[in-house]
Formats: structure tokens, C-alpha cells, sequence
């Protein structure tokens, strides 16, 4: 072959060789950009939006619910429950949780004038199916006053704090066995009542109970 020949297939091979890398490297897909992207559109969202990892409280769900009481209250319950006495119930209980624990109320009992949503307090007597108030409360010795005409009602005689007995005590209203200790212990400490007022000082007895007991007892 003639050497014109060679030289000029030498540059042709050349230039199908140049061709050939040039349309490689302009043809040839960028696959390092692609995942960056993807990358941008995933996170547009997020900046977009604001997310916030601590979760948020849907609109319209009911509060939470207070936190209960912590402690124990002794109630005492007695009367036309299946199980009277003594009660331990948690703080915050109701005359309801009461009688529940009591076993319940007899059948037949008339439990008119009990208000089972009253929160109890510590130390305080339940009485179902009893009179809130005795017809008449006294220290040994009799009513105080003059009989009255046959069938008229008398003065209310009062007790004596001083005097009384635990089981008398336990007849006033609100009044049960561990009350009645209170009263007793406060009146050792203190030789006796010199007033009504100082029941105040009896721990269990609070403002209502001493509105309550206050037209009943006498020092």
C-alpha cells in the first residue's frame, strides 16, 4: 500500500478515535448530581413547614385530669350499713366511697337528707338511717328547766364538754369514736373546757363542725 494511502487512513482513524471520545464524554449521564437533587426536594418540606419533633396537642382533646389527693382519711360509718365501724378511705373520698366500703345501705333505709357527693373529712362519723341531732343531750343529772305542760317539748339540755362521756360525745352530729378521743385527749391536756370556743382548738374540728356543735355543747 502506498504510503499516501497509509497516512491517510492514519488520519481518518484518528479523527473516528477523537469523534468517538468527544461524543463519550458529552453523551456520558452525571449520576453524582442526581441523589443532591432528590436530596433538596426532601428537605424543602421540612424547612418549608417548620417541623417540630415535640408533638402538639390536638385541637378539641379533653384536659388531663387533676391530680388526685395523696393520704388516707378514718371515717366512721354507723347506722343501717352492712358492715358500721370504722373506715379508711383514701383523701378526697365522698360520702358514697363511704358507704361502699360500710358494705352499703340496708335495704329499706331512709337515706333522705345524706348527701353521698359530700367530700369527708378525717375523723368525722357517717351515721345512715340515725337522727342528725339528738331530742335531748345532757350531762347525768336530768334535763335542765321545769317540766312543761304534758306533751310540750322542752329546752334542749347541753353537753358538757367537761363532762361527757365518749358515748355521749359520739351522739353529736359529725362526731365519731376518733373525734370523740380528740375531744377527751384535748380535755386532759387542758383540765377541761373554760369555753366553747376552745373546741376550735380539737384537731378535726374545723368551722363548719363548730357552727354545727356549737347550740348543742356548753363547757
Amino acid at each position: 500500500m502506498a504510503p499516501r494511502t497509509l497516512a491517510a487512513l492514519a488520519l481518518v482513524l484518528v479523527a473516528a478515535v477523537g469523534l468517538a471520545a468527544f461524543h463519550f464524554w458529552s453523551v456520558r449521564p452525571q449520576g453524582v448530581r442526581a441523589p443532591e437533587t432528590v436530596e433538596a426536594v426532601a428537605e424543602d418540606p421540612l424547612r418549608a413547614g417548620g417541623a417540630d419533633p415535640v408533638p402538639r396537642p390536638v385541637a378539641g382533646a379533653p384536659p388531663s385530669p387533676p391530680p388526685e389527693p395523696v393520704g388516707e382519711i378514718v371515717v366512721d360509718v354507723s347506722g343501717k350499713v352492712h358492715r358500721p365501724g370504722v373506715q379508711r378511705l383514701p383523701a378526697g373520698s365522698r360520702v358514697a366511697d363511704a358507704l361502699r366500703a360500710a358494705g352499703g345501705v340496708r335495704a329499706g333505709t331512709d337515706v333522705t337528707g345524706l348527701n353521698r357527693a359530700r367530700v369527708l373529712m378525717d375523723g368525722e362519723q357517717v351515721a345512715v338511717g340515725l337522727p342528725q341531732a339528738p331530742a335531748a343531750l345532757g350531762a347525768p343529772g336530768g334535763a335542765a328547766g321545769a317540766p312543761g305542760a304534758p306533751g310540750a317539748p322542752g329546752p334542749v339540755a347541753l353537753l358538757s364538754l367537761s363532762a361527757a362521756t365518749k358515748e355521749q360525745l359520739e351522739t353529736l352530729p359529725g362526731i365519731g369514736p376518733v373525734l370523740a378521743q380528740h375531744i377527751i385527749d384535748h380535755r386532759t391536756e387542758n383540765s377541761g373546757f373554760r369555753s366553747v370556743d376552745e373546741l376550735r382548738q380539737v384537731n378535726g374540728i374545723g368551722d363548719r363542725r363548730f357552727a354545727d356543735l356549737q347550740p348543742l355543747v356548753q363547757p
